[in-house]
């Protein structure tokens, strides 16, 4: 598989790696952010299995595979590690880096994850089994995909992929988040499809939740955007810019 990436701004300092959520590209997910961010640093943005410029490969599309081959990436690249801000699917992948490939990870950003399938609100994918490729037509992510893919006849292979992704969504233990060595800061939307009761609960996890004018501030932090679905979260490139800059510096 040969897989596209990008790579922005400035070779000074540790990169920063984008990556994108399901369906999605480099220019859906990050179109907006990307160049705030790299003003002030290295970005390598990713185009993942079947998604974009990425070819599709034999094989089932995973978040394992997934962060398997953004650790290949950063090889063939010389990154020894890199800071990650994953959306979606993408914060999947992250996180994924984080608990599998601890030393890959340096600080981690992660917008619109969960790590059970009780995170999403009940029902949310009830209906993904009936989701067929003729319903995304003429949206933003197929008129990109149209655009971008080497074979512009697999989108409906890429959206049989992602529905079995999203029927078998990666899971994630207490203790695996408790043990996560990287620095968070988790993203949400106030209209999200996740719960924000679980953001929390992960929040909490990760050592955050206490008085930080009592005792020692946590090395994670939490952002809740209002007014911000879950196709938003991205596009609040003017929020998110200047808090993931602070957060990584």
């Amino acid at each position: 598989m040969k897989l596209y990436y990008e790579d922005h701004g400035q070779a000074d300092g540790c990169p920063l790696v984008l990556v994108h959520g399901a369906l999605s590209g480099i220019d859906t997910s990050f179109g907006a952010i990307l160049p705030l961010l790299a003003k002030h640093r290295r970005v390598i943005a990713v185009e993942l299995q079947a998604h974009g410029h990425t070819p599709d490969a034999d094989r089932p599309l995973t978040v394992e595979h997934c962060a398997d081959d953004v650790v290949e990436l950063l090889d063939r690249l010389g990154v020894p590690a890199a800071d990650v801000f994953g959306w979606s699917m993408g914060a999947a992948v992250a996180l994924r880096l984080g608990t599998a490939h601890p030393e890959r990870v340096r600080r981690l950003v992660l917008a619109s994850v969960s790590i059970t399938d009780d995170g999403l609100y009940p029902g949310l994918l009830d209906g993904i089994a009936d989701l067929e490729p003729e319903h995304l037509h003429g949206s933003e992510l197929h008129e990109e995909y149209v655009r971008t893919a080497p074979d512009p006849a697999g989108f409906a292979e890429l959206v049989t992929k992602v529905k079995a992704l999203d029927a078998n969504l990666p899971q994630w233990t207490s203790a695996e988040v408790r043990a996560l060595a990287a620095p968070t800061l988790l993203v949400l939307g106030d209209a999200d499809i996740v719960r924000p009761e679980h953001c929390v609960e992960l929040f909490r996890l990760l050592g955050g939740g206490v008085p930080g004018d009592v005792v020692e501030m946590p090395a994670c932090r939490l952002a809740i955007l209002p007014g911000t679905s879950h196709t938003m979260v991205p596009h609040r490139a003017e929020w998110l810019a200047p808090m993931i800059h602070e957060f990584l510096d």
